[in-house]
């Protein structure tokens, strides 16, 4: 189990991302994916990012037509190979909710 002492390494990138609302390319359950974070936080001890999803691969192939249906809820420590990717554009959709991110 993750703890707060021991943040996996993608934790610091995704951080980074979010304060400065830059995407980030990464690798999840074995897919390419571009994220923009919009939040980070727990559930059951585990760290996870909130992100919406503007490129790279999904379980059932294509991203979907509507923006409000892109965001993606990930565990933090099953995240690898991510970096920010300076040549992307940040990424929303009006269905964001500031106050309450993960409902």
């Amino acid at each position: 189990m993750t703890t707060v002492s021991t943040l996996p390494a993608a934790w610091a990138c995704l951080e980074a991302a979010l304060r400065q609302r830059r995407p980030v390319s990464l690798c999840y359950h074995g897919r390419q994916r571009l994220i923009c974070p919009h939040a980070l936080g727990w559930n059951n001890g585990r760290p996870i990012v909130l992100g919406y999803q503007t490129g790279g691969q999904t379980s059932t192939g294509a991203l979907p037509a509507d923006p409000r249906r892109r965001w993606r809820c990930m565990f933090v420590d099953e995240i690898e190979q991510v970096a920010a990717d300076p040549a992307s554009t940040w990424g929303t959709a009006d269905n964001y909710n500031h106050s309450h991110p993960f409902n």
